[in-house]
C-alpha cells in the first residue's frame, strides 16, 4: 500500500471481501463500486446440488464463479480496489492468488449461518492478514451484540466487528474505513504486508 507520494498521485490498497456462500459479496462490492463491477457469477445448475450448501439462501439463483472486482475512491486520494472471494469451497484454491499485495480483509457474516464464515476467518489467521468481521443485518435475520458474535466466532478482543447493510453505501463505506484504520494502526504483520 502506498501512503505517502510527493507527486500527487494517490494512494492505493488492495481489499479481500470474503464469507460465506450467499453472505452478499458480491452485492456489498456492487453497492459501492465506483465503476461497474466485474462479475462472475453464473446460474446455480443442478451440478451444485449436493455440494453446495444453499439453506438459508434458497432465493439464490447465481453464484460467484471467480471473482468480483470494485473500486472506489475516497476524496483524501486513497482509492480501494475491492476483490470479492468465491464462498464455495471448492473455489478456495483462488484465494491464495488473490490475497497477493492485500492489506486485510472483510469478512462478512450472516447470524442466521455465522459458521460459514469459519474457512475464511482461519484462512486469513493462518497467512497474518488482518481482517474485520463485518455483519450483514439481513431483513429478518436475528441480531446480536457485537460481543456476542465476537464469542461465537472465537474471535480475540483486537479484531474489529462491525453491524451493516451490504446493499447500502454509506454502511459499505463505514466497514471499508474501518479495516483500512485497524490495517493502518499496527495489526499486520511486517514480514507479509508492504507499504511500497
Amino acid at each position: 500500500m502506498a501512503l505517502n507520494h510527493s507527486d500527487g498521485a494517490p494512494s492505493t490498497a488492495k481489499i479481500l471481501i470474503s464469507g460465506g456462500f450467499g453472505v452478499g459479496k458480491t452485492t456489498l462490492v456492487g453497492a459501492i463500486s465506483e465503476i461497474r463491477p466485474l462479475r462472475t457469477e453464473e446460474p446455480m445448475s443442478d451440478r451444485s446440488v449436493g455440494i453446495d450448501d444453499t439453506r438459508g439462501v434458497g432465493a439464490k439463483t447465481t453464484t460467484t464463479v471467480a471473482m468480483d472486482f470494485g473500486r472506489i475512491s475516497f476524496p483524501s486520494r486513497l482509492v480501494l480496489y475491492l476483490f470479492g472471494t468465491p464462498g464455495q469451497e471448492r473455489f478456495w484454491f483462488m484465494w491464495d492468488e488473490l490475497s497477493i499485495g492485500a492489506i486485510g480483509a472483510v469478512v462478512l457474516a450472516d447470524t442466521q449461518r455465522v459458521a460459514d464464515c469459519f474457512a475464511s476467518i482461519d484462512y486469513f489467521e493462518h497467512h497474518g492478514m488482518p481482517f474485520i468481521v463485518a455483519v450483514n443485518c439481513f431483513d429478518g435475520a436475528p441480531r446480536f451484540a457485537p460481543e456476542d458474535i465476537r464469542i461465537a466466532l472465537s474471535l480475540g478482543p483486537g479484531v474489529p466487528i462491525v453491524l451493516c447493510d451490504a446493499r447500502d453505501r454509506d454502511s459499505v463505506k463505514h466497514v471499508l474505513v474501518s479495516l483500512v484504520r485497524y490495517a493502518m494502526n499496527g495489526s499486520r504483520r511486517p514480514d507479509r504486508m508492504s507499504l511500497g
